[in-house]
């Protein structure tokens, strides 16, 4: 059964009726992207703590947002606001984006792994969204790639999709079809494809 991972980058109190979506497709969900500020920010946000504690009670999976700078970001910080997303938002895990694809950037993020993983007393969800086909060695780190993200004209995964594979499509079609098991297709278009939910998802306006 395929299963829906929302980036949703839309602040609560702007669009309540979005959230509520959300909340309401919970069985349909593999998780939902919070991401009050480009990451956790500076201070915690009351609105997005409200939100977040109303999808975990609805049993969804809620990841932070974290930006890696395709493996240039001091792991330190990565690991500063993966802190702060689960001591103010309770997230099950993150959502790692602009993630390395090659070879190269293995140890970094088999590192990062360690780090989150020790920090919690939990399991940590971790999501690598590398927006193309990276090495296979990621598959041993992650428990999803993102291995494509893009437009609906340049849809064009590579490969046959694994368990572990997530597409996000933006500017799609509502008769668009993803062949990924996990996936979000959106009607959203750059410079905040984000800001939609899913066609099946989106509350009639």
């Amino acid at each position: 059964m395929s299963k829906l991972l929302v980036p949703y980058y839309e602040h609560p109190a702007e669009r309540p009726d979005a959230w509520d979506a959300l909340i309401a497709a919970a069985p349909s969900l593999y998780g939902v992207v919070l991401n009050p500020a480009d990451g956790p920010g500076s201070s915690p946000d009351e609105a997005f703590a409200a939100v977040a504690g109303r999808l975990r009670s609805a049993g969804v999976r809620v990841l932070g947002y974290v930006d890696t700078a395709y493996g240039r970001r001091p792991p330190q910080d990565v690991v500063r606001e993966a802190a702060r997303h689960h001591a103010w938002y309770g997230v099950h895990g993150l959502f790692l984006d602009q993630a390395a694809t090659s070879a190269r950037q293995l140890p970094y993020y088999a590192d990062l792994r360690t780090a989150l993983a020790a920090t919690h007393d939990t399991y940590v969800t971790l999501v690598l969204n590398h927006g193309a086909v990276p090495h296979a060695g990621y598959a041993r780190i992650a428990d999803l790639l993102v291995t494509f993200e893009g437009p609906w004209s340049a849809y064009r995964p590579a490969g046959p999709p694994g368990p572990d594979t997530c597409h996000l499509v933006y500017e799609a079609p509502p008769d668009a079809v993803a062949q990924a098991p996990v996936h979000c297709l959106v009607s959203g278009r750059l410079p905040h494809p984000w800001g939609t939910l899913p066609h099946q998802l989106e509350p009639v306006r």
